[in-house]
């Protein structure tokens, strides 16, 4: 048909002529969607505000022959607001719309929509401290990906864990047979903090002290961006330990 609708979060826009705007969405039925929203950028629109980053809406759109063109939108989330309003969640909610254009390229699933909206929402009502929503996105998009790590055996033998070892270009956590020469060592803590990143035991994530936190913030940067095979630029912006080396991810 050639106009639907569809649940779709603003991942960027862009400037199109004098009024208008190019807007990414990542959509619930129809997975990543570009399409234009004209005369958004004058005063007098009536969905301008709903088609700003990190924004959730329902949206109606006319398919068109290059880009689609978006016909109506109602709001059903609006945490760019709140977002905007602190620096680090406004950092790392960039990071998380950044991934998920990345990952979206391709194909999506309503889970990869839903896992963002859930993550942008907890940010705008800061349940959480905001680096630790963007390292369970990151960690959790992954696996909805097929990418998800190893947090426990050994990644490459399937030797019974805990290890203490992390290589993320052999997928996760590795035994000391395993481990190359230069890879980061991991302190139990941490490695109980990504678990829970990757599980979304929250109780066990805001509990964590922030050695683990930090250390951990750095493994889970090095495993996304090595898996979507190039950098994360919101990342750079997000305060956060540096990735650890061999026997620093205490």
């Amino acid at each position: 048909m050639p106009t639907y609708r569809d649940e779709v979060v603003v991942l960027r826009t862009h400037k199109l002529g004098e009024a208008d705007r190019i807007v990414t969405m990542l959509s619930r039925r129809h997975g990543k969607l570009r399409a234009v929203a004209k005369g958004v950028r004058r005063t007098s629109s009536r969905f301008g505000s709903r088609l700003e980053p990190f924004m959730v809406a329902d949206v109606q759109l006319y398919q068109g022959r290059s880009l689609d063109i978006v016909q109506q939108a109602e709001s059903l989330g609006s945490y760019g607001a709140q977002i905007a309003a602190d620096y680090d969640r406004y950092t790392a909610a960039s990071a998380m719309v950044e991934t998920a254009d990345r990952l979206n390229e391709a194909e999506t699933t309503s889970q990869q929509y839903l896992l963002l909206v859930g993550g942008l929402r907890a940010l705008s009502r800061a349940e959480h401290a905001s680096r630790a929503v963007l390292d369970s996105y990151l960690l959790r998009a992954m696996a909805l990906s097929g990418w998800a790590p190893n947090l426990h055996d050994c990644a490459r033998c399937g030797a019974k864990g805990p290890h203490e070892w992390f290589v993320a270009q052999l997928g996760g956590m590795v035994c000391a047979a395993c481990a190359p020469a230069g890879s980061a060592r991991v302190h139990p803590d941490t490695g109980a903090h990504l678990r829970a990143l990757l599980a979304g035991e929250w109780d066990v994530v805001d509990g964590s002290s922030d050695g683990a936190s930090g250390a951990a913030s750095g493994l889970v940067a090095a495993y996304a961006q090595w898996h979507l095979e190039r950098g994360i630029r919101s990342l750079s912006h997000v305060a956060t330990a540096q990735t650890p080396r061999a026997g620093a991810a205490r």
